[in-house]
């Protein structure tokens, strides 16, 4: 079995439609120029408040990529 080693990346995912898109988008644009990605965690949530509702999410994920050999 081979050992992996794992950096992170913080990033914030945004979406006036949802959590859960506001995760996609963060995942979606990462993929484009991070290799290797193989989990994520749900730092903080927040949400912007716009005329009494919700306007806008805002989500940071911690990414966790494996490191490629040399």
């Amino acid at each position: 079995m081979s050992e992996h080693i794992y950096k992170k990346i913080e990033l914030v995912g945004s979406s006036p439609n949802g959590f859960e898109e506001a995760v996609k988008n963060a995942l979606v644009r990462a993929e484009k120029t991070v290799r290797n990605m193989r989990w994520f965690e749900v730092a903080e949530t927040r949400g912007y408040i716009e005329n009494g509702k919700i306007g806008h999410w805002q989500v940071t994920l911690k990414i966790g990529f494996t490191l490629e050999d040399s």
